[in-house]
C-alpha cells in the first residue's frame, strides 16, 4: 500500500472550486484533493492509497477510481480543486504550454510536498465563509495559482494535465479482466477502451462470448464467492464488487449459486470444522 504525502493538518473546512465532481467511479476532470480531515483510502485498479490529514494528491481524469471515506470523530474535511479541461486549455494557451503526451500510469498522483500548498490552502479560509464554495470571481484566480505551485514542484504534472487526446483503442480482455469491479455504465468501459458503444459490445462477444452486462456480473459474483469462502463478510465485499446494494447482491448471488452468502459461509465454516469422534 502506497501512502501519499502527509503535512501539517489545516482548519478550513471541506470545500470545492472549480466545477462539480461526479460521484461516480469514473473520472471524468482532473482534481487536486487536500484532505484536511479524516482518513481517505482509494483504489484505482493497480493499488491502494492512503491519504492523511495535510496529504494531497492529483486524480486524473479518464481513469476509474473509488475511495472510501473514514470519520475523524464525525468529521471528514476536504478540499477539492477540480481542473477541468476548458480551464487547463485557457492555462495553457495563456502561457504557451505545448500538449503533453508522456504521463506515469494510475488514477492517484502522489505529490513532493512543498510548503506553499498548505499556506495556500490556508489563503483559502477568507473566500468561503463558511460556506462550501468559493465566489466564482475569485475561483479562476485561486485555482491558477495553485495550478503554478504545484507544476513548480511537481513539473511531471504537465504531461497528465496538459495531454487533451481521446483514449485509444487498447487490449479489451486485459482492461476488463483487471476493471470489472468498478461500478460505471457501459459507455465508460467503451470510452476507456477507445471504442464506440457498438463497437466495444461488438468485441466484446468476440472475446467473452457474452454481453458485457451478463459477464460483469458473474465475474464479480465468482470473485464474491472465493472472498466469502475465504472469510470475508459479504457487507464488507459488495460495494467493493461493483454492486449497488447488499439486497441486489445477495439475491443475485443466491440465483447463481442456489445459496445466499451468508449460508455458503456458514457451509464453509462448517466442512472447516474437525470430525467428530
Amino acid at each position: 500500500m502506497s501512502k501519499l504525502i502527509t503535512g501539517k493538518a489545516t482548519e478550513i473546512t471541506s470545500c470545492y472550486m472549480g466545477p462539480a465532481i461526479s460521484p461516480e467511479q469514473f473520472i471524468s476532470e482532473h482534481f487536486f484533493l487536500y484532505l484536511s480531515r479524516g482518513t481517505l483510502i482509494g483504489y484505482d485498479g493497480y493499488k491502494k492509497y492512503t491519504l492523511k490529514p495535510g496529504g494531497y494528491c492529483i486524480v486524473r481524469k479518464n481513469r476509474l477510481a473509488r475511495y472510501n471515506k473514514q470519520k475523524d470523530e464525525g468529521q471528514f474535511e476536504k478540499v477539492v480543486v477540480a481542473f477541468d479541461q476548458s480551464f487547463l486549455k485557457y492555462y495553457a494557451d495563456k502561457y504557451k504550454l505545448a500538449s503533453q503526451k508522456k504521463s506515469p500510469e494510475g488514477a492517484f498522483v502522489l505529490l513532493k510536498q512543498d510548503p506553499f500548498v498548505p499556506h495556500f490552502i490556508q489563503s483559502l479560509v477568507p473566500y468561503f465563509k463558511g460556506k462550501d464554495r468559493i465566489d466564482t470571481a475569485f475561483s479562476d484566480i485561486k485555482r491558477e495559482e495553485l495550478l503554478m505551485i504545484l507544476l513548480h514542484s511537481n513539473p511531471i504534472l504537465a504531461g497528465i494535465l496538459f495531454d487533451f487526446r481521446e483514449p485509444q483503442k487498447i487490449d479489451l480482455e486485459a482492461f476488463m479482466n483487471k476493471n470489472y469491479k468498478f461500478n460505471v455504465g457501459l459507455d465508460r468501459f467503451a470510452y476507456l477502451t477507445g471504442r464506440s458503444i457498438s463497437a466495444f459490445k461488438r468485441d466484446f462477444a468476440a472475446i467473452f462470448q457474452e454481453t458485457p452486462s451478463r459477464w460483469l456480473v458473474q465475474r464479480r459474483l465468482q470473485e464474491a464467492r472465493f472472498l466469502i469462502e475465504k472469510g470475508e463478510k459479504p457487507s464488507d465485499i459488495y460495494l467493493d464488487l461493483g454492486f449497488e446494494d447488499l439486497s441486489h447482491f445477495s439475491y443475485a448471488f443466491r440465483k447463481k449459486y442456489g445459496a445466499t452468502p451468508t449460508k455458503v459461509q456458514e457451509q464453509k465454516r462448517s466442512s472447516r470444522k474437525p470430525a467428530d469422534r
